[in-house]
């Protein structure tokens, strides 16, 4: 596996743990609708939570949330319509990113931006 999708699977698998151990509950990974995937879905409360994880090893060109895109942002709220409408879910959506930097020799950093698309 490439070095790069090494570090992504590493910051989505860190960041489900993350959320669980949050309390929040983990419905889906990796869901795909088109060409959009959604990393993480979750619920919490009277959320429905669409999580966009992106990780780094290094900010030597900025912490890894600067990497969700316009059209990103795009795809994920597509694929998202979708999975409401298909599960029928009548109640708050959100749109978070986690941010992962795997530094060397010191446990990961995780930041959660909740409501980071509006």
């Amino acid at each position: 596996m490439a070095k790069h999708l090494e570090t992504g699977k590493n910051g989505e698998d860190l960041a489900t743990l993350f959320l669980e151990q949050k309390g929040y509950e983990i419905l889906a990974r990796n869901y795909r609708y088109g060409r959009a995937e959604i990393d993480i879905i979750v619920k919490k409360d009277i959320f429905l939570i669409f999580v966009e994880v992106k990780s780094l090893t290094n900010t030597k060109f900025g912490n890894p949330e600067i990497n969700v895109t316009k059209n990103k942002v795009k795809l994920v709220t597509k694929a998202a319509g979708n999975f409401v409408y298909s599960t029928n879910w009548q109640q708050q959506i959100r749109f978070d990113i986690i941010s992962v930097v795997f530094k060397p020799n010191q446990e990961p950093e995780i930041i959660h931006f909740e409501d980071a698309f509006y």
